[in-house]
């Protein structure tokens, strides 16, 4: 049960502050160590928001992994011998951008100070984008000089060990990716798959953003979703369109509009070094369209970098033809933060109903992290609130994400379950004590219509 999202007229530029107090307000997100000023690109999940992800992560591992036959689950360790860094070529090459300011010592990312200039810079380097900034004059949000524009690795650096001239530095790491392709043997050794197959893990990710913004879009700590396919390199065409489809089912899935999210093929010349194809799923945001989603096509130079830089054979043995050779790999890498962002603001809704002005989260079932709630009319009725509970327990057999909710008047808890995107609320009447059935609201048109107790599940499961 999903309306399209048209009643939302309010301006963008008023949307995600409108959004974030709302969110805030209803227990989902809150500034990450706020009690003490906070901590810039870090945020915490409350009791709705940690539902909501656990919702998302759930339907994740079902869409990509367990509903496959050819797919394994893998949880790799966020701390990585520094060595496979260097393979990857994140020590080397995993940087932004940065340039300061001469007189606040202010740091920027470059590349967004020349877009919000109008100007492109993706796929340049730091010393064009230098160029750029000194020919145009551009200056700091400050209104102040620039200084040179140098690479700034973003990767988190800690020691390991307790000893401090023996402790080894290494880093958390920057992706979850890399994690799948060491473990690649250990795959093959301990379950012989037959190719093709993939490995799938949701964890945190780290890094050490320049300019952190735009709310849970770019966080310093955030939590990846990613697949790395392996297939024959003569393949791979035909599995990239395979997982494209996965992907758009996926949106589909979670309750995001179509209409919101658009493919754009990443030109040649800005693809990453690993990558010979690359389809970025953007979302609309109202800081612009931005990338939600990426399916990239990373031929084998993860598993062959690894191989070289360990000395193990990170090879595919086929029994069938005796041929040992190293697998191509299609990733579909899909980010929790940024997706719960686009959720929250594909679903957030100002319409008017019964003449009075509202805001709700039009939340698909199956990622609401309340299903319905349970109200009795009168909190200081005994037998409405005993029957409510009666009715709840009664429905918390089918539906485990539901709520009692009897605080406030009867009026205020609909909003609030409204702002919480409950898809329906269930009041226990006076009439219920005479006729056993329940007042069942639906949350997008406020309509509301009696249903026996006696049906009242299944009608809620029918509906959602």
């Amino acid at each position: 049960m999903k309306a399209n999202n048209t009643m939302n007229q309010l301006p963008l530029d008023n949307k995600m502050d409108a959004l974030s107090a709302l969110l805030k307000r209803r227990g989902y997100i809150f500034q990450g160590s706020l009690i003490y000023g906070g901590l810039a690109g870090t945020y915490d999940y409350g009791p709705y928001g940690s539902l909501l992800r656990e919702n998302l992560k759930r339907l994740w591992w079902h869409h990509f992994v367990y509903s496959r036959d050819d797919m394994y689950a893998l949880d790799a360790s966020i701390l990585m011998n520094p060595s496979v860094w260097v393979a990857s070529g994140h020590v080397g090459g995993f940087s932004d951008p940065l340039v300061e300011d001469l007189k606040t010592h202010k740091r920027y990312r470059a590349d967004h100070l020349l877009e919000e200039a109008g100007i492109d810079g993706a796929g340049k380097s730091s010393e064009e984008m230098n160029a750029i900034l000194r020919e145009k004059n551009i200056k700091s949000p400050d209104g102040n000089p620039l200084g040179d524009v140098r690479d700034f690795n973003m990767m988190f650096e800690t020691k390991v060990g307790a000893a401090e001239d023996t402790s080894l530095v290494t880093y958390l790491r920057p992706e979850t990716a890399q994690g799948i392709f060491v473990n690649f043997k250990n795959i093959v050794d301990t379950f012989h798959p037959k190719l093709p197959f993939g490995i799938g893990q949701v964890g945190k990710a780290f890094r050490n953003e320049i300019t952190p913004r735009d709310f849970i879009f770019r966080l310093r700590e955030m939590e990846q979703m990613e697949v790395e396919y392996f297939v024959r390199e003569d393949e791979w065409e035909k599995h990239f369109e395979e997982w494209r489809r996965v992907m758009w089912d996926w949106i589909d899935l979670i309750g995001l509009s179509r209409d919101s999210v658009s493919e754009h093929e990443i030109d040649s010349a800005d693809l990453a070094h690993y990558s010979k194809r690359t389809i970025d799923f953007e979302f609309a945001y109202p800081f612009g369209v931005k990338e939600l989603y990426g399916l990239a096509y990373r031929t084998n130079y993860d598993l062959s970098k690894h191989s070289e830089h360990s000395g193990v054979k990170l090879e595919y043995f086929d029994e069938s033809t005796k041929e040992r050779f190293i697998p191509h790999v299609i990733e579909p890498s899909l980010g929790l933060d940024r997706t719960m962002l686009a959720v929250f603001l594909d679903a957030y809704t100002v319409d008017t109903l019964n003449d009075e002005s509202r805001e709700y989260l039009n939340l698909s079932w199956n990622v609401a992290p309340v299903k319905v709630a349970v109200f009795p009319l009168l909190k200081n009725k005994p037998e409405l609130v005993e029957k409510a509970r009666d009715v709840f327990t009664t429905l918390r057999k089918d539906i485990a994400e539901i709520r009692f909710d009897d605080n406030g008047n009867i009026g205020k808890r609909y909003r609030r379950q409204d702002e919480i995107g409950t898809p329906f609320c269930v009041t226990v009447d006076f009439d219920t004590l005479d006729d056993d059935s329940v007042t069942v609201r639906e949350r997008n048109s406020g309509k509301q219509i009696r249903v026996p107790i006696s049906e009242l599940s299944s009608h809620l499961l029918s509906s959602r």
